[in-house]
């Protein structure tokens, strides 16, 4: 595979005036409603070194003859990720094949006023602010989910999967240091209050009635009447009626729901509840011993044996945005993550650096992940082909391919080449006409994102099926 990418060295020269003149693009997925053709750009889709990932396929074989037990993988990248549709489609084929376990990580996005997956509906009664770790460090707490969410309101968080196959058991809460910043509720209670208030008594106007005698009739007075209705003199209209106050007292019921806190367990990682009754929902509630709140994220699993396919992506981010944020790594290992997928680089090459630094800082973000999670599997994707300025071919991520590949096994992890997949350098205009790109040449369509998790999926179950044949 590495001789297949020889040609980018004449490519890199070629289009180097080009890129001199490149600025960066928009990083957010936008879809773009396009005609789909029906062939497929695709080539020697294999993962690679991968037998560093023995340790996850014995699980899943474990979990395959016997039933029993969670493979965590933790899928991490940029924009590509953020929004959940290639993960999302690798999601639905692991959980096909070896069980649902889970929807795994999820985060608000929709109150970060941000794009992300569809899976888990949030929606809360306060505002939030929110800070992306693209962002220099100003002394928020950026954690897990790569954005900062806090509020200083009171308030309640509605969390509700949005397919009843994904109801849960337990739901881990990840915040800075662990602090228990929330309680949780499964519903919300009536209660009902009782108090008094003044008895009316509707009056119908007739031919010769008069405020007076109508008065005289309640034993109530002629300006009390006048205060109960409004009036501003003693006129008055048959066929009309009148409220007439009287010094009875009737009983009133008022209804208010009130939320009963259930309590919360706590281990080194996280906040936890677990209910023996799979839930279709949950609230988040503020702690009122705490004075502001910071949600990292939250992990819906299920007691069903399966994979639990975590996301987390951000819009912009570089292997560097996570690396200057310690408490990612820190709280990565709530995840218990057996593997770890990283997807980085299309930000670095907008950014121009240079294959070498590119690997500074992706051998640093490695390092990081292996500091706090000591046995876990490592698979590396190389960045997707794009274009720079709609034009010239990203000859950056090219290199960046090139690179991973070439020092896979000396930094022990396993690499799905995705750019030579999705057909190499020269390959966007004709993966844009077939439907798979998205308008800025950056992005992919929908379908262009689904077809990726697809062909994951398939190399990663070859890969598996390959540890299997050879398992004894």
């Amino acid at each position: 595979m590495v001789k297949k990418l020889g040609f980018i060295v004449f490519a890199l020269f070629f289009f180097a005036n080009a890129l001199a003149q490149v600025d960066t693009d928009s990083t957010e997925v936008s879809m773009d409603s396009i005609v789909i053709d029906s062939t497929v750009i695709l080539s020697d889709n294999i993962i690679t070194n991968s037998s560093v990932l023995n340790s996850v396929f014995e699980k899943l074989f474990q979990i395959e003859t016997e039933g029993k037990g969670h493979v965590n993988i933790v899928h991490i990248g940029d924009s590509h990720i953020q929004a959940d549709l290639l993960t999302g489609a690798i999601r639905e084929k692991l959980q096909q094949e070896f069980g649902n376990a889970g929807v795994g990580f999820s985060f608000p996005y929709n109150l970060a006023k941000t794009n992300g997956g569809y899976s888990v509906k949030f929606s809360s009664n306060a505002a939030w602010e929110n800070r992306r770790n693209v962002y220099s460090p100003d002394g928020t707490e950026v954690g897990l989910s790569g954005i900062a969410l806090t509020t200083n309101e009171d308030f309640a968080m509605a969390i509700e999967p949005r397919d009843t196959a994904n109801a849960f058991n337990t739901i881990k809460i990840i915040t800075p240091y662990n602090l228990p910043m929330f309680d949780v509720a499964t519903s919300s209670k009536t209660i009902i209050l009782e108090s008094t208030e003044p008895k009316v008594i509707t009056h119908k106007i007739k031919s010769g009635d008069a405020l007076s005698l109508i008065a005289q009739k309640y034993g109530t007075t002629v300006s009390q009447i006048k205060k109960a209705n409004g009036l501003r003199n003693n006129n008055i209209r048959a066929g009309k009626t009148l409220k007439i106050p009287t010094g009875e007292k009737i009983k009133k019921e008022i209804e208010r729901s009130e939320f009963i806190p259930l309590a919360l367990n706590q281990d080194s990682t996280c906040c936890y509840y677990y209910s023996e009754e799979a839930l279709s929902k949950i609230y988040l509630l503020a702690n009122k011993n705490q004075k502001q709140y910071n949600l990292n994220g939250v992990v819906l699993e299920k007691d069903n044996a399966g994979v639990l396919y975590h996301a987390i992506g951000v819009n912009g981010a570089k292997s560097s945005d996570y690396n200057k944020y310690p408490m990612f790594f820190d709280q990565l290992r709530a995840l218990e993550p057996d593997l770890i997928v990283i997807s980085l680089g299309t930000n670095e090459s907008f950014d121009k650096m240079s294959a070498s630094d590119y690997m500074v800082q992706m051998n640093g973000f490695i390092d990081s992940v292996r500091a706090a999670n000591p046995y876990v599997c490592i698979l590396v994707t190389t960045p997707p082909p794009s274009l720079f300025k709609r034009k010239y071919p990203n000859t950056f991520v090219a290199d960046y391919a090139k690179s991973l590949c070439v020092e896979e096994t000396e930094k022990g992890y396993a690499t799905w080449d995705l750019f030579t997949v999705m057909g190499g350098l020269f390959s966007v205009n004709d993966n844009a006409k077939k439907g798979l790109m998205s308008s800025d040449r950056v992005h992919y369509s929908r379908d262009g994102y689904k077809q990726q998790g697809i062909q994951f999926t398939e190399a990663f179950l070859n890969a598996y099926n390959n540890f299997k044949t050879n398992r004894e």
